[in-house]
């Protein structure tokens, strides 16, 4: 959905986009169609707010407008609020099947963008100096100035241009589904550390909650092999009773969890986003957010660069576009890395002392914020379209307000 969101946020530019889908749009194998959620931070939420699909996401969307962070069985919590930011909402949790829907139909009502589904690329040159050449799997050929890889975690266009990628296989599996609460969720949504993994649950839609449960692949698939009560005993155990008991189960799946971290992001023609470039543990719901903001920074840089007359696929641009990403990129997959590695470890010192952490977290404001503002996926320079803009707007020179 990456690939789809930059393809929108090009539509209204001078550009001819080629966008190569290899799965049919509503089958099952579709990530874009499947039965997961979304937690959108505010700055998704304003990049598809600009980019005019959040009203075709809206009615489906349940708002997050608390946090709260808390380690099984110690004193830690950290605790944040919307309104403390200014903010109607911290962000807000999507069905995929929404987005996924949203996106596509703007994609195939767009003049601009020729939609090559289902389609796949077979191979690709760089060798050209002026445009990159790609064939596809029924044969077509396509030459462009511009590559971009959206393709997912295990990325053929990565693969293809030569590019490694560090991997951190987690050994571990998120199991998703929906419970009910005794307690209504009222916009609250929980991360709660346990011992062999977190527990995030978050609103949800028809006053149901969305349940992220990860655990080591071993146990998750035990957990799968449980009937809905036995899961349910489970599951209260280690959340706790902060809304009741939970009931209700709905219907579970499992991914298996790994990092992967393109080592550059950018080639010859080409450059790298979403997960092809960054595909994150789903701790602190950041993966997909760090995916929209590479597409919403690429289309910036493109719509500069046409502005400018200078070549959207040249090693300049390309270059000063990774440079822009990079500590976006390497923050936040530090910390959802961090998280893990912190919370996993069960060493009695390092326990006391990630639990002080959160109770400093919760006690100093400019901690707080700083979290905050990275959670929300605000820091640093966001992108044009995460602060209302449209992509071809020039930034103020010095001295100009904003």
């Amino acid at each position: 959905m990456v690939g789809a969101s930059l393809a929108v946020a090009l539509a209204d530019l001078p550009l001819r986009v080629a966008m190569v889908e290899p799965l049919a749009l509503g089958s099952d194998a579709q990530p874009s169609f499947d039965e997961r959620t979304i937690a959108l931070n505010a700055a998704s939420q304003a990049i598809f707010e600009t980019l005019g699909v959040w009203p075709d996401m809206a009615a489906e969307a349940a708002a997050m407008r608390s946090i709260h962070i808390s380690d099984q069985g110690r004193f830690g919590v950290t605790r944040m609020q919307a309104e403390d930011y200014g903010l109607p909402a911290l962000g807000q949790v999507v069905p995929t099947r929404t987005v996924g829907h949203a996106l596509f139909r703007r994609v195939e009502q767009a003049e601009q963008i020729d939609f090559l589904c289902p389609a796949r690329v077979q191979t690709l040159d760089t060798g050209d100096a002026d445009q990159v050449r790609v064939t596809l799997d029924d044969g077509r050929q396509l030459a462009a100035r511009l590559l971009v890889g959206a393709d997912g975690a295990r990325s053929q266009v990565r693969q293809a241009l030569g590019i490694e990628a560090a991997i951190d296989d987690y050994q571990a599996k998120a199991i998703v589904s929906s419970v009910a609460s005794q307690r209504p969720m009222d916009g609250r949504a929980f991360e709660r550390f346990t011992a062999t993994g977190p527990i995030a649950l978050l609103p949800g839609p028809q006053q149901r909650s969305v349940l992220v449960w990860t655990q080591p692949t071993a146990a998750a698939e035990a957990l799968l092999e449980l009937d809905d009560n036995a899961f349910l005993a489970r599951l209260n155990a280690g959340f706790g009773r902060r809304l009741g008991r939970l009931t209700a189960l709905g219907r579970r799946q499992a991914y298996p969890l790994y990092r992967v971290l393109a080592r550059q992001i950018v080639g010859p023609r080409s450059v790298l986003i979403g997960n092809a470039a960054n595909n994150l543990h789903p701790v602190a719901g950041q993966g997909f957010n760090l995916g929209l903001r590479d597409a919403a920074t690429l289309a910036e840089s493109l719509a500069d660069a046409l502005a400018c007359g200078q070549d959207i696929g040249g090693g300049q641009r390309l270059s000063a576009y990774a440079q822009r990403r990079e500590a976006d990129r390497q923050a936040t997959a530090g910390m959802t890395h961090g998280l893990i590695q912190v919370f996993s470890n069960r060493t009695p010192g390092l326990r006391t002392g990630r639990n002080l952490g959160l109770l400093a977290t919760d006690l100093l404001p400019g901690l707080k914020r700083r979290m905050a503002v990275r959670s929300t996926g605000f820091a640093g320079r966001p992108p044009r379209l995460a602060r209302g803009l449209p992509v071809q707007t020039p930034e103020p020179q010095r001295g100009q307000g904003v």
